[in-house]
């Protein structure tokens, strides 16, 4: 019995530890399109004091940090003042042990459409909101796709999956009418959160 609890003890207790040195990217406005000339601010939200640097991956540059060359560093936050097209790429958290982040991937277009989608996976059972903007307006009609294939035209520019599932994920994009097409996205859809109770759990093992 000694040793089935000090198994368990120790489990819970790496658990406990595999958490303590995670971050998660966010990214304001949060969105994963952006117009060009837009100021973008891009954050690790620390849980501890790991010394995370905001790292990107785009077409030219691999693994570049936040004020070598591109956005202005302060402390785990970087500001990009001024979106350009070559910003497009896939951001990340670093710490100086080599843990990472969930990345977000941005988009920046020269075109007149984005669309507006969840930066961060969707969990399967939630509903699913995509917006269709100009840089003015985003209650213009817009048509919005999937994989290439049409799904629907919304009057509102705005387009709501309820209760998405697996099946939902996938490139999105929409369209404005004599407006113009905005760049496509991925919708990453996750299973539902399993949440686990280690104070009952840890109290049951040593009753």
């Amino acid at each position: 019995m000694e040793e089935t609890s000090l198994l368990w003890l120790l489990f819970l207790t790496s658990l406990l530890s595999c958490t303590t040195n995670q971050t998660s990217l966010t990214v304001s406005p949060s969105r994963s399109q952006m117009f060009r000339g837009e100021s973008v601010s891009l954050s690790c939200e620390e849980d501890s004091s790991a010394g995370w640097t905001l790292r990107r991956n785009t077409d030219k540059e691999t693994r570049t940090q936040c004020g070598g060359g591109w956005g202005i560093s302060a402390g785990s936050s970087c500001n990009i003042s001024f979106m350009l097209t070559r910003h497009s790429g896939v951001y990340w958290c670093e710490s100086r042990e080599g843990a990472t982040s969930n990345s977000i991937n941005i988009t920046v277009t020269d075109g007149p459409v984005i669309l507006q989608s969840p930066v961060l996976p969707v969990t399967e059972g939630e509903d699913l909101t995509l917006l269709c903007k100009t840089e003015r307006f985003s209650n213009l009609p817009a048509g919005f796709y999937k994989d290439d294939s049409f799904i629907r035209t919304e009057p509102a520019g705005h387009m709501t999956i309820h209760h998405v599932s697996r099946s939902d994920e996938g490139l999105y994009k929409c369209n404005i009418s004599s407006v113009g097409e905005s760049p496509p996205s991925w919708v990453s859809v996750t299973g539902e959160e399993v949440t686990f109770d280690f104070r009952s759990s840890f109290i049951q093992i040593f009753t």
